[in-house]
C-alpha cells in the first residue's frame, strides 16, 4: 500500500463514527453549550435550522413594506426619521439572518429565490394592510412586542451565530417596541378622533397578533424536536400566554380595549383567560389566501429583479479588485 493510501486508511480509522459524533452533538446541546458551524450536526437539525431562520430572515424584509408605505406620509418629520431608521433597523436585522443562514451551508440568492417564488414562507403578520398612521404605532406595540416575546429566548439558541445575531436583533426590537407605544400613548391623548383611529387599529391587529406564534401546541408538528435541540426554548402556546399577560395592562394604560370577550384574569392559573383565535384564518394566510400576501411577494420580486444590476455591478467590482491584488506586486516582492 501506498503512503498516501496507509494515511488515508489511518484518518479513516481515526475519524470518529456516527454514534460517535450524534453522541458528541447531544452532549453540547445538553450542557446549554453552542454548535459551530465546522461542528458535526445532524442533518434535520441543519434543515430545520435553515427553515427557521430563512423564514425570520424573508419577515424582516417583508416587514419592511407594510410601514414603509407610510414613510411619504407620517405626519411630521420627527415621526418620519423615527419610521425611516425603524425600517432601515429591519433591513439590517434581514442581512443578519441571511448572513446566519449562509452558515449552515445555504446561499443567499437561493433563499430569496424560494421566497419569490412561494416556496418558502414569511410571518403570517405581516400580511394585513396597514390602513392608518395608528396601524405604524399599534405594530411597534403589538407585533414588535410579540416579535420580542418570541425571540430573545433565542439569544440562547443552541446555534451560534443564530444566537449571536438575535442578541442585537432583540435590543432593537425593544427600542422599536417603546417607539410604537409612544405613539400611541400621543394618540391615547389626542382628540376624538386620533382615539377612534387608535382602538381601530388595536381591533385589527390583536387578532393577527396573537397568531404571530404559530398554531396551537397541538398542532405544531416541529415544536417538540425543536426544544428537544435547543433551538425553541418555549412551545407556541407558552409564548402567547405571555404575551397576553404583558400586554393587558399597556393596554389599560392606554386606555384602549383589546377586542376578546373572553379575557379575563385567573386568579387560580395566575395568568389571563383569552379566546381562541381564527385558525382557519391563519391557515388560509400561510397558504397564501391573507389580504396582502400576493402583494407583498410581487413588490419583493420587483425590487429583486430591479435591483440585478447593483448585484452584477457589485460582482464585478469584487472580481476586479481581485484580479488587481492577483497581478500587482507585493511590496515584500518588488523589493
Amino acid at each position: 500500500m501506498s503512503s498516501t493510501g496507509t494515511a488515508a486508511a489511518a484518518a479513516t480509522a481515526a475519524a470518529p463514527g456516527a454514534d460517535a459524533l450524534q453522541h458528541r452533538f447531544e452532549q453540547v446541546v445538553e450542557s446549554e453549550q453552542r454548535i459551530e458551524p465546522r461542528d458535526w450536526m445532524p442533518d434535520g437539525y441543519r434543515a430545520t435550522l435553515i427553515r427557521q431562520i430563512a423564514q425570520h430572515a424573508h419577515s424582516e424584509i417583508i416587514g419592511m413594506q407594510p410601514e414603509g408605505n407610510w414613510l411619504t406620509r407620517a405626519p411630521s418629520l420627527r415621526r418620519k426619521a423615527i419610521l425611516l431608521a425603524k425600517v432601515q433597523d429591519e433591513a439590517g436585522h434581514g442581512l443578519y439572518l441571511y448572513s446566519a443562514a449562509e452558515t449552515l451551508g445555504v446561499d443567499r440568492a437561493e433563499l430569496t429565490e424560494k421566497l419569490i417564488s412561494g416556496r418558502q414562507k414569511y410571518s403570517s403578520i405581516f400580511n394585513y394592510p396597514t390602513l392608518t398612521f395608528a396601524d405604524v404605532g399599534v405594530i411597534g406595540w403589538l407585533v414588535d412586542g410579540a416579535a420580542i416575546c418570541n425571540q430573545v429566548p433565542l439569544c440562547r439558541c443552541s446555534y451560534g451565530p443564530y444566537a449571536r445575531a438575535m442578541v442585537r436583533i432583540c435590543k432593537e426590537e425593544s427600542f422599536h417596541q417603546r417607539q410604537g407605544y409612544e405613539l400611541l400613548m400621543t394618540l391615547s391623548r389626542g382628540t376624538e378622533s386620533q382615539r377612534r383611529m387608535l382602538q381601530d387599529a388595536v381591533d385589527r391587529w390583536w387578532w393577527p397578533s396573537l397568531m404571530m406564534f404559530g398554531p396551537p401546541d397541538a398542532d405544531s408538528p416541529n415544536t417538540a424536536q425543536s426544544m428537544a435541540w435547543r433551538i425553541k426554548r418555549h412551545t407556541n402556546d407558552e409564548l402567547r400566554q405571555r404575551f397576553v399577560d404583558m400586554t393587558v395592562p399597556q393596554a389599560e394604560r392606554l386606555g384602549v380595549t383589546l377586542p376578546d370577550p373572553d379575557l379575563e384574569w385567573n386568579e387560580e392559573r395566575g395568568h389571563h383567560d383569552f379566546g381562541e383565535p381564527d385558525w382557519e384564518e391563519l391557515g388560509r394566510v400561510i397558504r397564501g389566501q391573507g389580504p396582502c400576501n400576493a402583494e407583498r411577494i410581487d413588490r419583493r420580486r420587483s425590487a429583486h429583479q430591479e435591483g440585478a444590476w447593483v448585484r452584477e455591478a457589485a460582482a464585478a467590482h469584487a472580481a476586479k479588485q481581485a484580479s488587481r491584488a492577483r497581478t500587482t506586486p507585493s511590496a515584500g516582492g518588488a523589493a
